[in-house]
């Protein structure tokens, strides 16, 4: 071997040593700085009362129950209950569509956090909602701590009635 071959050997067994370890052990270092983050919250929608945050769906067609439109500034809370602390708001709307009997809501939602370890940050999630069962929506983008942010939301509604609607909310983002 030439000498500045043999000089650069030791370097290289080390870099991959180092690469096996870190590939052994799961950590999650990533040159890019790229990171992960599990959000928790509770989505709060009060549906009537003087103080609404969700504006009744209005009708787009001259159809029954075909094409409806709502916007909505919700509350993101620690808990489920109303008094819990106060992490942000959920500002969207939702467009609603039913034709020949099968029907969707199409959701776009900004998060807007206003408290917390995520004061400042927004997320971006779109995605069809289902008033049932676990729903799956994309995370397409954010801002602060969570620029270039990608990855999705699960919710499940915890409680719903004429008044209010209460849904469990955890977003799996990457971010920069």
């Amino acid at each position: 071997m030439a000498a500045s071959a043999q000089a650069t050997f030791p370097v290289f067994l080390i870099f991959l040593l180092s690469a096996a370890i870190a590939f052994v052990d799961g950590s999650s270092v990533d040159p890019s700085g790229e990171k992960f983050t599990h959000v928790h919250f509770y989505f709060h929608e009060t549906r009537s009362s003087p103080n609404t945050t969700v504006a009744n769906y209005k009708n787009l067609t001259s159809t029954p129950c075909f094409a409806y439109i709502g916007v909505f500034d919700n509350y993101l809370r620690e808990g489920t209950d109303p008094s819990s602390a106060l992490l942000g708001r959920a500002q969207g709307v939702g467009v609603f569509a039913m034709p020949e009997g099968r029907s969707g809501l199409l959701t776009a939602t900004e998060f807007v956090f206003t408290a917390g370890e995520y004061n400042g940050s927004t997320l971006t999630m779109m995605g069809m909602y289902a008033a049932a069962g676990n729903v799956d929506r994309s995370i397409i983008g954010g801002s602060g701590r969570f620029r270039m942010a990608m990855g999705y939301s699960l919710s499940k509604v915890i409680s719903i009635d004429d008044l209010r609607l209460v849904a469990k909310f955890d977003l799996y983002v990457k971010h920069y």
